[in-house]
């Protein structure tokens, strides 16, 4: 697999997704449709990597608008076979010692479980959007890809805090992620999702399981059908928000303009329709369905109300339990499927990762599973992480 979009540093140390602009560096987001577009700035992440030292190796291929299972869908690198995240993986073959991602709709968390590396995708807030690529601004997060909890640890702690130029940015200057000790915590392990995972992924969360009660961890079991709730409201909200998001690409100012048209009309349409593959014309007209004035208070303005109800009930759950443990994916690995399928694969898959895109709150990909943690308790689950690490130890 071609894991490299533009390779800028051959000796570099991070990896940074097509959703990120890189200065003088195309940016596609794995869409036609910004074929050719050079951004004249960085984003503030790759800024501030570049300040501390990091040397950029290059961009690694995203699916179109980060909108697929892994990333199966770039425009420029269409994957066959058994289908891998470039960036998750160029951190597993050792190409570099950690990878930026923007995890949107849970693309990254996946790739790094099936990679068996770690992705961490922090509290809302708490690291800078601004160069991003944007699609669904409420719930995307710039996160780390690493081979350890400590690596990711540490490129976050570079990385977090407050940027005036993005208004979504929290005021706190510095966070604190030095894995806490795992010892003493309570991780709720949610069986409901387990039960409909493949035997390879039950076999590890049931190692996962072992390695946190080897390190003094409680590990109880409950069912929560808040995930398949979060998933439904995520997935409208996504949706809505892309639509408007993409609006912008029209083939006037920049990226794909097609060659033949009669009018501004039909620039418009042949543009975006030749520059958008099927599933980003899925969720847009999916988008435009539930913004619309039949639709819009019982679908789009509903599930902003559910993503309060599910940070409540999160909250209460988070009171009893320091983490929650589920699958990643409900598949131990994706063969290459057509296009025409993706909007109902990824809704599938989804239901385990939706939860923290829609609410805000931290999830960690881990030795193939995936934590949960309150608000800006990402220390407590890279210490979780930690312990998991040491099971073959």
């Amino acid at each position: 697999m071609n894991k490299f979009a533009v390779t800028i540093n051959g000796q570099g140390t991070i990896a940074v997704d097509d959703t990120l602009l890189i200065q003088d560096a195309p940016a596609t987001a794995g869409s036609r449709m910004l074929e050719g577009f050079t951004p004249l700035f960085s984003a503030e992440v790759v800024d501030r990597l570049q300040q501390k030292g990091y040397q950029i190796a290059g961009k690694t291929h995203v699916g179109e608008f980060g909108l697929d299972l892994v990333g199966e869908f770039s425009y420029t690198a269409p994957q066959q076979g058994t289908l891998q995240g470039a960036a998750a993986l160029a951190v597993a073959e050792g190409d570099v010692q950690a990878a930026l991602g923007v995890d949107m709709n849970g693309a990254t968390r996946r790739a790094a479980a099936l990679a068996g590396v770690d992705f961490l995708k922090p509290t809302y807030g708490t690291v800078s959007r601004y160069g991003v690529i944007s699609c669904a601004a409420s719930g995307e997060q710039v996160g780390v890809y690493a081979k350890t909890a400590q690596d990711v640890a540490k490129i976050m702690t570079d990385i977090a805090g407050h940027d005036p130029k993005d208004g979504t940015c929290l005021k706190t200057e510095t966070y604190d992620y030095t894995p806490a000790k795992a010892e003493g915590k309570t991780v709720a392990v949610v069986k409901n999702l387990v039960a409909k995972a493949d035997d390879g992924v039950k076999a590890k969360v049931q190692a996962a399981v072992t390695a946190l009660q080897a390190a003094g961890v409680t590990v109880v079991e409950i069912d929560c059908d808040l995930f398949a709730l979060a998933n439904t409201a995520w997935q409208i909200l996504m949706c809505a928000e892309t639509c408007n998001n993409v609006s912008r690409y029209d083939g006037v100012k920049y990226g794909h303009r097609a060659a033949n048209y009669k009018n501004i009309d039909e620039l418009y349409v042949n543009s975006r329709t030749e520059g958008f593959n099927f599933l980003t014309k899925a969720v847009i007209l999916y988008g435009s369905d539930v913004l619309s004035k039949n639709r819009y208070k019982d679908c789009y303005d509903k599930s902003l109300r559910v993503r309060r109800v599910v940070r409540e009930a999160v909250t209460k759950l988070f009171g009893q339990y320091d983490a929650l443990l589920t699958p990643a994916t409900f598949a131990d690995g994706y063969q290459a499927y057509e296009v025409t399928e993706a909007f109902g694969k990824v809704f599938t898959e989804s239901e385990c990762t939706a939860l923290a895109n829609l609410i805000g709150t931290p999830a960690l990909a881990t030795q193939g599973v995936q934590l949960f943690g309150k608000a800006f308790d990402e220390a407590g689950l890279l210490g979780l992480a930690v312990a998991l690490e040491k099971k073959g130890e």
